[in-house]
């Protein structure tokens, strides 16, 4: 028998079934003691701070196996503030008016998001969607925007959610199927990673860069092979980062910057990817 699938065959008592005989006993003080749940459907033993190890365990497992299950081997990971509007629409994260002018005036990658996930989706197709599915952070601003152009071409996208004090919903156009939610952000992150073909970056805030820098580090340090690493807004990023100044200090090697690309366009992103895969 395949441990793993999940109709094979055992002699003994299935998990689903014992839970399903555990919850129809009879109520009395013995069966109502917290002591007495089956431990794997007792939540409140799960989340004890003792049980971080397989709690972890558990978040990786439950998004590989369904990831796996839909046959997706690769992913292409749009990264991107959260703030960002759709063009013409509020810019409802603006603190004061010049946060108001900038993120109207950024909204334009909203749309070079939304555009570039398009583009990579129509390719996914060519696969049955098991190569250069979008994948993003499950949000608002540029993440919606990257699983709305993924739905607009009717291709299925991954959202990788996870629990904030003031987390939003998901955004309504990530795959119901392939919307995950995440308490750790060590595991969302390698999530993001251990199928990436290509990593897309946007104007965003720290979550942005984090996600960011860990995929640069990850290259620099050849824990991963390299990919191509795209940020969309070279004026924004010349302001935001300085990488040259890190390899003029020797705190970076150089031609450390040269893992970066830089583009304005969805078409000019996609032909990047395009020619570094193209004969491979």
């Amino acid at each position: 028998m395949n441990p793993m699938e999940k109709s094979g065959w055992t002699p003994l008592a299935h998990s689903d079934e014992d839970l399903h005989v555990a919850r129809s006993v009879p109520d009395t003080p013995q069966t109502r003691s917290p002591t007495y749940r089956l431990a794997y459907a007792d939540d409140d033993f799960l989340t004890r701070r003792e049980l971080r190890a397989v709690r972890l365990q558990l978040e990786l497992l439950k998004t590989e196996m369904a990831l796996a299950a839909r046959g997706i081997q690769s992913t292409v990971i749009l990264f991107g503030g959260a703030r960002l509007p759709e063009p013409g629409a509020d810019a409802w994260a603006a603190k004061n008016e010049t946060q108001k002018k900038n993120l109207e005036a950024n909204s334009r990658y909203y749309a070079e998001a939304r555009r570039f996930a398009q583009l990579c989706s129509k390719e996914s197709a060519r696969s049955g969607y098991h190569e250069y599915v979008v994948v993003t952070g499950g949000g608002p601003g540029v993440m919606e925007a990257g699983n709305r152009g993924a739905a607009d071409v009717g291709a299925p996208s991954i959202g990788l959610n996870i629990v904030l004090p003031h987390e939003q919903a998901p955004n309504l156009y990530v795959t119901p199927e392939l919307c995950f939610n995440f308490h750790y952000f060590a595991i969302r992150k390698m999530h993001f990673m251990m199928r990436a073909k290509a990593v897309a970056v946007f104007p965003g805030g720290f979550g942005t860069m984090d996600e960011f820098f860990e995929a640069l580090t990850l290259i620099q340090t050849g824990r991963m092979e390299r990919v191509p690493v795209i940020l969309f807004g070279k004026e924004f990023w010349d302001r935001a980062i300085n990488l040259d100044f890190l390899a003029e200090q020797g705190t970076i090697s150089p031609g450390d910057q040269d893992i970066i690309s830089f583009v304005d366009t969805a078409d000019a992103a996609w032909k990047i990817i395009a020619d570094f895969y193209a004969g491979r």
